[in-house]
Parts: structure tokens; sequence; C-alpha cells
């Protein structure tokens, strides 16, 4: 091994003495290099491999090369570069090689090599690289992408690029990514063969031995592979995504209307056919030439393209009756609304027009539940008040059990100061499974604690306790603890405190609420801290190593403490503790003892 890392060592020595020689290094820095090479070669020949021990390496020597380029750059010099960097990209390639030939599934490593060969523009290197990765992870079609992109892109090779993508799609015959880029590869050389041939008609050459077929300066090649994708790939989606490609291109009218015939025959039921159709409404009008034109003129152009737009949802909610169908048209209108104009009639056009249709969404039995938040949102936000107490009544009717939707209708109401927010919770809580009443116990009893009496607060904290499941107990268990504190004082809070300890489950706040309080009192007494503390360490002893430690730290610095009982607090830890949890709380103990804890 020594032998073969000498070697590897007098192999550097030329491009050594070059960078010596023309004055891009010094003689020191010369050795300082064979020194950290020498440890790194001895790091990457060693029996047991390690990935990093190649990427710091090949980290390294990039380091190397980006300082070599800046100190050519400062001192104007620029030959000698076959004999030092070329040197250094070779052994930079080796190590790559080296890499990803031991970790064959490590796609990061493939493409920090793909990135490093485009970054120093070695192409023919780049070309193995992805040869050999696709070879290995065939299964991913990002890599496919990226490869033929390469090869359209950067070495202008639509033939290679074609290629691949036949390729991909024998391993990948139902992706629509694949088909969607190699659609736009065809595009991208058929658009490249206009520009050539024009060039050449300009400067009045003659074609001779260029064949510029019209189909292919047509698209006929996207449409051959649209066609295609089509029979495999079914869904609106990809219809509108290859759509949006084909619209990037100026000669792809005829292949366009293909495109939208075949997405209104064979989509006529999904809701994002409609959706796209009648927001070409707005699209087609901004083609329209508006130069010339007064901000009233073009006020009202924007109103009659927004209403040819709702004429399409209109028909839309009558052939596709569904949820989807309205929250498409309903987003659109909010999305209108929300765009900013400085006319108050387009605006309370379009406000006039989005609660119009929440309203015939809503009489259709079709507005999804998600949606009604928005209505009363924006109903709110106009203060039509009671108009919003009638839709949030509405949705509970439609949504009786959903615990979301009782929720919004009683924080409607709390805002509004309805004087029957009582009567909606009892309501709302008989309706709800009791499983998910938590958010509707914590609303009740935060907007009691701002608007009835400390006696029916208590009384509803305690109902709350046995109406909630036992895991939701725990957050009213928190919040009745802290709200006892603020309004009956230290004496009531550990009467209640003890109360609750005897029903389970508990959380860790609910006794380090505890330990606060008490050490808020004048009088703060070990006596009680060390209660609570046994009291959690009962529930979270085996679990949690901060616990114990703080038990330690408030024997040793509280008045009251006992620093002789840290050792049996120690000892208890060690048998308690689980797993792992017994080294942390071993090495955070010796910290503490240090004083660095």
């Amino acid at each position: 091994m020594a032998e073969r890392i000498e070697q590897r060592l007098e192999d550097r020595i030329p491009e050594l003495e070059q960078l010596e020689r023309v004055g891009l290094f010094t003689r020191k820095e010369i050795r300082a290099v064979l020194r950290k090479a020498s440890a790194l070669e001895y790091k990457i020949q060693r029996r047991a491999l390690r990935k990093e021990d190649f990427i710091n390496y090949i980290q390294y020597e990039v380091n190397l090369l980006e300082l070599i380029k800046k100190r050519r750059a400062r001192i104007g010099y620029s030959f000698k570069k076959d004999e030092i960097e070329y040197s250094i990209l070779h052994r930079v390639h080796s190590l790559f090689n080296r890499a990803t030939g031991k970790w064959k599934d490590d796609v990061q490593l493939w493409l920090s090599h793909v990135a490093f060969c485009k970054q120093w523009n070695a192409k023919h290197q780049l070309s193995k690289v992805f040869s050999t990765m696709l070879a290995i992870h065939s299964n991913k079609p990002a890599l496919w992408i990226m490869a033929a992109k390469w090869e359209m892109e950067t070495r202008l090779s639509s033939e290679s690029a074609r290629h691949l993508f036949l390729r991909a799609l024998r391993f990948h015959p139902e992706c629509p990514k694949l088909y969607q880029e190699y659609f736009r590869m065809e595009l991208m050389h058929a658009e490249k063969q206009r520009k050539e041939k024009k060039e050449f008609e300009q400067a009045k050459m003659d074609l001779g031995e260029f064949n510029y077929s019209d189909e292919i300066l047509n698209g006929e090649m996207a449409r051959i592979v649209y066609r295609e994708a089509s029979q495999k790939i079914k869904g609106v989606e990809f219809q509108l995504a290859v759509l949006s490609i084909a619209k990037l291109f100026d000669f792809t009218q005829d292949l366009q209307k293909e495109i939208h015939e075949s997405l209104q025959t064979k989509y006529a039921g999904d809701p994002l056919m409609w959706d796209y159709m009648a927001r070409q409404e707005l699209q087609l009008g901004s083609l329209q030439p508006t130069e010339n034109t007064t901000k009233q003129k073009k006020v009202s152009e924007m109103a009659q393209r927004e209403e040819r737009c709702c004429a399409v949802f209109d028909e839309a909610v009558r052939a596709v009756p569904t949820e989807d169908m309205w929250k498409c048209y309903i987003t659109f209108c909010l999305e209108r609304y929300n765009r900013k104009t400085n006319s108050e009639e387009l605006k309370q056009k379009r406000l006039e027009r989005t609660l119009s249709v929440f309203s015939k969404a809503h009489e259709s039995n079709l507005l999804p539940e998600v949606l009604y938040k928005q209505w009363l949102q924006l109903l709110l936000d106009c203060s039509l008040s009671e108009k919003a107490v009638e839709v949030a009544e509405a949705a509970t009717r439609h949504f009786r059990q959903s615990m979301e939707t009782w929720q919004m209708r009683l924080q409607v109401l709390i805002q509004l100061k309805r004087d029957d927010v009582t009567d909606c919770f009892e309501e709302a809580i008989k309706q709800v499974k009791s499983k998910g009443t938590l958010p509707l116990w914590t609303l009740w009893v935060q907007w009691s604690e701002g608007t009835n009496s400390k006696e029916d607060t208590e009384a509803l904290y305690q109902r709350s306790l046995h109406a909630t499941t036992p895991p939701e107990s725990v957050t009213m268990k928190e919040m009745y603890l802290d709200w006892t504190y603020r309004n009956g004082g230290y004496k009531k809070v550990k009467k209640l405190f003890t109360s609750l300890c005897e029903n389970r489950p508990f959380s860790l706040d609910f006794f380090r609420k505890m330990i606060q309080i008490e050490k808020e009192q004048e009088s703060c007494k070990m006596l009680h801290l060390r209660e609570y503390y046994e009291r959690a360490l009962r529930e979270f002893g085996s679990t949690n190593t901060d616990l114990w430690l703080d038990y330690i730290k408030e024997e040793l610095s509280h008045p009251q403490g006992k620093p002789e009982n840290c050792g049996s607090i120690h000892w208890r830890a060690m048998k308690m503790l689980e797993g792992d949890l017994v080294e942390d709380f071993v090495s955070k103990y010796t910290l503490l003892q240090t004083g660095h804890l």
C-alpha cells in the first residue's frame, strides 16, 4: 500500500514543480500540499473504505483547482494548463469513478460528478458519466431527462437526446414527465431548424445538402409524441401540461388546436378542463391591443373578459354539477376579487359575483366544507354579520359531525358577541363525537374565562375533564391549573393539583407548571418541590433525563435543599432510565458537576 501511495505522490511532482516554477505556489505551499495529499491518499487506500474520505479528497482537489484559478487571474498567467489543471482534473475524475464504483446506489455522488464535469467543461467525461449512471439508475426518470437535456442544450445534439428519450420510455412507458420533456425537445429541435433555414435564406445561400423537411419544421415529430403519449397517459393534467409547452412556440397553432379538441372531446366531464377553458377567455382578451386606451376603457374590457369567463363557468356547473367544479368557479372568483384595482365599480362587481357564486353553490348543496370558512370570512370583512350567522348555521346543518365547521360557527358568534354562544356550544358538543371535541372545549373555556363568572368557568373546566377522552383531558388539566392559579391563588391551585393527580394521564408540562408556581412563591418550600418532582418522576422518570437533572439542581441550589440527596437521585436515575438515555444522563450529569451545565 505504501509503495502505491508513494507512486501516486511522485506522479504529482511534475504539476507541483510547474506550480512553483511559474510562481503560482511557493515551496512552502508545495510541501503543505504534498503532506495533505499523502494523508488523504492513506485514507482512501485502507481496507475499510469510507465514502467521507473520498468526498474530502475530492473537495480538497476542487478547492486546489479554485485556488489555482484565482491566482492565475491575479498574476495574469494562463499557460501550462495541460501540465497543471488537466492533471488535477484527471485525478478528480479517477476519484469519482472509484467512489461511484464502490457506492453505486448513491445518486447524490453521481450528481456531484455530473456537476463537476459541467463546471470544468469536461464534455467527453460527462458523456461517459451519464452512460454509466443511467445503466445503473435506469429506474429514475429525472436522470434520463437530465442527460437528454444536456445532449440537446449543451452538445446541441437532438439525435442523441431523442435516442435517450426513446430508451427512457422503454423503461418508463407511462411516465408523464418523460413524455412532456420529449415533446418539448422535439419542438425545440423544430424551432432550431426553422431558425437555421431562415438564416440560410437571408444569406441567400444554397441549401444544397441541407434537407429541411416541412413536417419536422411544423412540429410533426412533436405531434407523433403527443399522440403516442395520449394513448398511454390518461388525465386532463397531462393534456394541459403539453398544451402549455406547445404555447411557448409560435409555429404550433395546428398542434394546439388538436390538443384543444382532444381536451373538449375526451375530458368534457373533468372540472380542470372547464377551469382551463374558462380562464382562456381571460387570456384571449389580454392578447388584444390595449395601447392608447383610457383607464375607464381598460376597466370595462377587464369586466367584459371576466363576464365571459363566468359565462363558461356557469355552463360548466350545469354540465358538471360537482363539488370540484364549484370549487374551481369559486377559486377563480376569489382570485379576481383579491386582485388589486383602483376601480371601486370593478371591485364591487367582483364582490357581488363572488358572493352570488357562493350562494348558488350552497343552494345546490355542492359547496365543499373547506370553502364555507372563506365565505364566512368574506362576509365578515364586508360587515355582513347577519348573513355570516345564517351561513355558519347552514354549514353546521350540512356537516353536523364536523368539529371544524362547528368551531368556525362558534368563532363567528364569539366575534359578533351573540347571546346564543352557550346554546351553540351545547349543541356542538352533542353533535360532534367525543373523541374530537378538544378544540371545542378549549374554545369554550377560553370564551368563558372572559365572559362568564369564575364559578361557571370552574364548572365548565370540571365538566370538560369528564367529557374529553383521557389523552385530550391532559390539555384541559394544564389549562385548568393555569386558570386556577391566575384567579384563585396558590392555596387553591395546590388543592386542585392534588385533586387532578388522582386521575391519569398527565403531561410533563402539567408537573412543570406546578413546580414553576411553587418557585414563584415568596416562601418556596423544598418539601413541596420534592413532592412535585417525585410525582413527575413516577410518570416520566424512565424517559426524561432533564427531569432528573432539574431535581438534582434544585437540591443543590435551593436554600432548603439537601445536596447529600443528589447521590441517591443519581442512583435512582441510573436504575430507572431506559436504553441510551442512561449514557445521555451520565454525560449531562458530568457537565453539571464540572459547572458547564
